[in-house]
């Protein structure tokens, strides 16, 4: 008998129907009067100011509500349970036409994602893997299969809905064909990393 092993697997963790119909209102609204900035590469896409959840009610009580998941998926990336705090917090606004590019976030460790409307599937976050890895040059141009591709779409999620990653995971959003398509970002990083004996503490 044989068995295919997934070696050094990427954690994802998608969670249903964090926010209530109430607080999804309230923050489509909060994103349609804060003040926003277009992103360097397209004025279709927009972003507020990134703010410390701490001085911020609405963003505090978001924090409250993604707290036990991020100690949750802080135990899969460092195998122990860990204190996180959220550092900062922004809403994107991505717009008919728009796109988001490929990019990482530094300086911070667990990275998430919270849909306040719902995406149309052209504008579906995408995940991909780093590039510079040890993996075939030279690929076979056929429908890839689990092991063999390096982009990974996220599934149909609907407002409320979380989605938690490592921050170093590469990951954009292909151009928009449907509505306005609104999120909320944000960073966290634990309260303390040991290694071997050398501990860092983390403020933000």
């Amino acid at each position: 008998m044989s068995k295919i092993i997934g070696l050094f697997p990427t954690p994802l963790m998608k969670t249903d129907a964090l926010l209530s119909s109430d607080l999804i209102r309230q923050l489509t609204a909060r994103a349609e009067s804060l003040r926003r900035k277009a992103n360097t590469a397209t004025d279709l896409l927009s972003h507020t100011q990134m703010i410390n959840p701490q001085e911020d009610e609405v963003y505090l009580s978001l924090t409250g509500l993604v707290a036990p998941y991020l100690v949750n998926f802080g135990e899969l990336l460092f195998a122990e349970k860990l204190q996180w705090l959220v550092k900062e917090m922004w809403m994107n606004v991505l717009d008919h036409g728009g796109s988001q590019f490929m990019h990482t976030h530094a300086n911070s460790f667990i990275s998430g994602i919270i849909y306040i409307t719902k995406p149309h599937p052209s504008a579906s976050t995408l995940f991909r893997k780093n590039t510079g890895g040890g993996e075939f040059i030279f690929k076979n141009d056929v429908p890839l299969n689990h092991y063999s591709s390096d982009t990974w779409m996220l599934p149909d999620v609907e407002p409320g809905d979380m989605v938690l990653y490592p921050s170093y995971l590469l990951h954009g959003v292909p151009p928009n064909e449907g509505d306005q398509r609104i999120t909320i970002a944000f960073n966290a990083i634990p309260n303390q990393l040991d290694s071997l004996g050398y501990k860092i503490r983390f403020a933000p």
